[in-house]
């Protein structure tokens, strides 16, 4: 048996991420076929899952910070890591509120009564448990019982009454939480008629778990109440869900409005202070239903479901910056009343690109492909990446990763979509720029194979290159560079570094056209100066003969400037 720890640190808090994704992993269907409440449309086990990857994701990343020295992240460190990967990552009704939980647990593992200790006791961890309860039930506009909200309420209640060590109070927590969990049935129709508990319970259930795994080293056994619950078979599940659309009675929903509900659900993230998003909180109350806005300290996400996805928008827009804005039309007829709607036909090719701005994407998506927004600091998930192949809905899909460093998150994605029976071919691409030169060649008329190389070859013949801004001084393959210092990167190197981020730019751009060349793309940021374009077209116009240039606005893309020479 693994050593019991006393006290809840920052392995631990990875060790718990690692353990709930692959417990998430593993109940993943289970949960998506339960799922009848607050819309039947079978995505809760996947939301979960994609909202806990993009938590571990984060975590990882504060470890892989510190590299492989003694100095390890601090508990504070691991745990607002934990909240904020969950928080721009969360998807759907039951994601938007797991991610409160977890960021009203690291509100206190961070700080408050837990301090900057580089560990939590008892004491900590059960007032970490009710601290998220309670912020997760102020997030939702209108809460209900008989959901993950009774669930959680539950767990920290139950955790109230262990005084041992953190691992008896992971326990409590985790067994008060299946016995909540066996009773939602008898407290919302929905699930009674339905023949199965609440989803989004049954998620939390399963990372408490993880965190009993993670505090004890010990692997729990499932609530026999909850597991005789749960209609488990395919016959079973399809039967409820028939059940439920025959019901003529109206239903109350998280907000009061009956199962006929909105037509679509609307998520963003959002860049907004405390006074502007209570006012958002008012107006989309009255557009719509399922409201939960999460997060704090300026960053913002925000979920609801209305008829009007337009003023849902433009109502964060009001309240300060949107994005990462996702629309999902749930359709008539068929996840609010269980019925089903009718198979759309699959293309048959399709290109499924990473982009990390939203000018990029508007070209991208002009050109065909179905793209995943990367912004800096913030990259996809492979289970980003899946949903992005999945909603593409063709036979063969070109992935697109335009990073390096997503490369083993990209085959990561491809290998779970060839799982699924989609033909999945990954171009490592490690820039935009060459995803912009085999986007180009793609013909989807051309033998999948022929293409691929077609694309393959296109991107492989494109140099590319960003310019950046040093943040802080630094050693580079280019010499040392100073905080604020423009440097110019030819395939990833630091090949220039100057101080004006024009001239550095041209310097770059004549390096790279030494060696041949007769198409430039330049990829421009917010950042970049106005005038860097015109500058860079014009010099290349008039010191290289028979060289084209091709310029695009990127917007809000992490660099102020690409660089593709092909």
């Amino acid at each position: 048996m693994a050593q019991v720890p006393q006290t809840l640190d920052a392995l631990a808090v990875r060790t718990w991420c690692g353990l709930a994704l692959r417990a998430l992993g593993r109940a993943r269907e289970e949960i998506d076929a339960i799922n009848v409440y607050p819309v039947a449309d079978g995505d809760t086990g996947t939301n979960l899952y994609l909202t806990v990857e993009s938590a571990a994701t984060a975590v990882e990343a504060v470890f892989a910070g510190y590299g492989t020295g003694a100095e390890e992240p601090s508990l504070a460190d691991a745990a607002r890591a934990m909240a904020h990967g969950a928080l721009i990552g969360a998807r759907g009704n039951s994601g938007t509120i797991l991610a409160q939980l977890l960021r009203g647990m690291a509100q206190v593992l961070a700080g408050g009564e837990a301090g900057e200790a580089s560990h939590c006791d008892a004491a900590g961890l059960r007032l970490a448990l009710r601290n998220a309860a309670d912020s997760a039930r102020r997030a939702v506009a209108h809460p209900v019982e008989g959901t993950v909200l009774t669930v959680a309420a539950a767990a920290a209640a139950a955790a109230e009454g262990a005084q041992d060590d953190c691992g008896a109070v992971a326990r409590a927590a985790y067994e008060g939480a299946g016995l909540a969990l066996a009773e939602t049935p008898g407290q919302l129709a929905v699930l009674r008629r339905a023949g199965v508990v609440d989803a989004g319970g049954r998620g939390l259930v399963t990372v408490l778990g993880a965190l009993v795994e993670a505090c004890t080293g010990e692997t729990v056994n499932e609530i026999p109440r909850a597991r005789e619950t749960v209609r488990e078979t395919a016959a079973a599940v399809a039967e409820a869900h028939a059940r439920v659309a025959a019901v003529s009675d109206t239903e109350t929903c998280a907000d009061g409005t009956d199962d006929d509900g909105p037509a679509y659900e609307v998520i963003y993230l959002l860049e907004a202070g405390d006074e502007a998003v209570a006012r958002l909180r008012a107006r989309l109350d009255t557009l719509g239903d399922s409201l939960v806005v999460v997060g704090g300290d300026g960053l913002w996400n925000v979920h609801v479901h209305v008829d009007d996805a337009g003023a849902a928008v433009e109502a964060g827009v009001e309240a300060g910056r949107p994005y990462r804005i996702r629309i999902t039309h749930f359709g008539a007829g068929d996840v609010h009343t269980g019925g089903e709607r009718p198979p759309r036909e699959r293309a048959q090719r399709a290109v499924v690109a990473v982009v990390p701005g939203e000018g990029l994407a508007g070209l991208y998506t002009e050109a065909g492909a179905t793209t995943v927004l990367a912004r800096p600091g913030e990259p996809p998930a492979s289970g980003e990446l899946v949903q992005a192949v999945r909603r593409a809905h063709a036979r063969e899909v070109v992935l697109l990763p335009n990073d390096a460093e997503l490369r083993h998150t990209a085959a990561a994605a491809a290998e779970q979509a060839r799982t699924e029976g989609i033909r999945v071919a990954l171009i490592p691409t490690r820039s935009a720029v060459q995803g912009i030169a085999a986007l180009a060649v793609h013909e989807p008329g051309r033998r999948f194979d022929e293409d691929v190389v077609q694309m393959t070859s296109a991107a492989g013949a494109t140099r590319y290159a960003e310019v950046l801004v040093a943040e802080r001084q630094s050693w580079t393959s280019a010499g040392i560079c100073q905080a604020g210092d423009v440097l110019g990167l030819i395939d990833g190197d630091v090949a220039v570094i100057g101080p004006d981020l024009t001239a550095t730019a041209e310097t770059l751009l004549d390096r790279m056209l030494r060696a041949g060349g007769e198409l430039v793309t330049l990829v421009v940021g917010d950042e970049a100066p106005e005038s860097v374009a015109t500058h860079l077209e014009t010099h290349v116009r008039e010191s290289y003969l028979a060289v084209d240039t091709l310029v695009y606005r990127g917007g809000r893309q992490g660099s102020p400037l690409l660089i593709g020479v092909e």
